[in-house]
């Protein structure tokens, strides 16, 4: 009886074909490994169930009213802080300038001539008046002798004119010469004297180039180098010089300004003192240590540019200012008697307006809008926003919220630098 037959006659179903040795082993593999995972998956959800028991208890324990949710209180900032104080205040604006000194006098020769000498040493100190250069004075000389002969020969005819006159005169008084006759030798007389006045002239002008053959300094001062050498021709006409002095015991630093800045410097400087001083700066912006004072004379406006040429005159005993030096001056252009200025680390600036922290009487802090003026030595002017007495916040800023409670100590300042040219804001 075939599977089908024996299935029909018992009710069972044939038994499979037996399997193989795996596939009697594949059904407890895969129990195995049921097992295992059911196993862990309980593990994970009572850790997970522990973990939320967890949290619920915290949760409860934050919504119990009795616990404790007082926080301390945070600690006040430490902040360095600055009493504002009104002081006076000059704002200063640094121009380019040219040293020149304060007389200048070329050299020459007022005579023709061949240089002999040059009397001087080159780089040293003359005094007025004296000596040079030695032009030949050999030709000169001559000419002086020609001219004292000449009026030697004047005067004798003068002698005989006059003579000869008087012993007419007496002739004609008695009637034995005639008129004509006297008038005649009075003219005689009289010619003879102006060729006598024009023959000393003649000398003198002689004597004049025979002194005008030692040159003088016409001004003390310092020369410089000779221009020309001994032997060299030189005349009257020539456009070389024989040398240069130079008076630099003083001397001008000649500026530009603006005209439009003219009257309101002197404003300014009118309401406050008589004279405007002016410090001296080195090409380099370093103070020199020498300080001079504005002079308003002879001021013209130069049509191409708009500047005026401010003049100042500066003591130079040292001469450390040469002529032609490119140095810096110092100009006051504004003073205010009871200006508040605050350091420019203390100012903070939000869409363009300026503010600075201010200290209140409870140790709390606010900002507060300003409005700046100038910025000297690294300190705005204060325009407005401020009065004197506040306390402004210098360092310690960046920590700082509305209405911070703040720890403060005096603000020390650091060592300054060099001045700062003054700038508007």
């Amino acid at each position: 009886m075939n599977r089908r037959d024996r299935q029909q006659h018992t009710g069972q179903p044939a038994a499979s074909a037996t399997p193989c040795r795996h596939h009697r082993r594949g059904p407890s593999l895969w129990l195995r490994l049921s097992r295992g995972l059911g196993s862990r998956a309980l593990r994970l959800v009572s850790v997970g169930r522990l973990a939320l028991a967890g949290m619920a208890m915290a949760g409860l324990a934050g919504c119990n009213p009795h616990a404790d949710t007082a926080t301390p209180p945070a600690a006040p900032i430490p902040v360095s802080v600055m009493p504002l104080k009104a002081h006076e205040l000059w704002v200063h604006e640094t121009l380019p300038g040219r040293v020149a000194a304060v007389r200048s006098a070329e050299v020459r020769a007022q005579v023709g001539g061949i240089v002999k000498q040059r009397l001087f040493t080159e780089g040293s100190d003359v005094t007025a008046g004296e000596r040079l250069f030695q032009i030949d004075p050999a030709a000169f000389q001559a000419e002086v002798d020609i001219a004292s002969a000449a009026l030697q020969r004047a005067e004798a005819t003068l002698k005989h004119a006059r003579l000869q006159a008087e012993r007419l005169g007496s002739l004609q008084r008695s009637e034995a010469v005639s008129r004509q006759r006297y008038d005649d030798a009075a003219a005689l007389r009289d010619q003879a004297a102006a060729d006598v006045a024009q023959a000393r002239a003649t000398l003198a002008r002689r004597k004049l180039d025979l002194h005008f053959a030692s040159v003088e300094a016409p001004i003390a001062g310092h020369i410089d180098q000779a221009l020309v050498s001994e032997g060299a021709l030189v005349s009257p006409t020539d456009t070389t010089p024989l040398a240069r002095i130079q008076q630099i015991d003083q001397v001008y630093v000649d500026v530009r300004q603006s005209a439009s800045k003219l009257e309101t410097l002197r404003q300014q400087v009118g309401s406050a003192t008589s004279t405007l001083d002016v410090d001296i700066l080195g090409s380099d912006g370093k103070p020199l240590g020498m300080r001079g004072r504005m002079l308003f004379s002879g001021i013209a406006v130069d049509a191409g540019t708009g500047d005026v040429l401010l003049r100042v005159l500066v003591d130079n005993p040292q001469r450390r200012l040469l002529p032609g030096l490119y140095v810096q001056a110092r100009i006051p252009i504004a003073h205010y008697s009871a200006a508040l200025s605050v350091p420019q680390q203390a100012v903070t600036r939000t869409a363009g307006q300026a503010s600075v922290w201010v200290v209140d009487a409870q140790g709390q802090v606010k900002p507060v809008p300003v409005e700046l003026g100038e910025l000297v030595e690294r300190r705005y002017r204060v325009v407005s926003g401020l009065s004197a007495g506040q306390r402004v916040v210098i360092e310690g800023i960046e920590r700082l919220s509305p209405d911070a409670q703040v720890a403060t100590r005096r603000w020390q300042p650091a060592a300054s630098g060099e001045p700062l040219s003054a700038v508007a804001r």
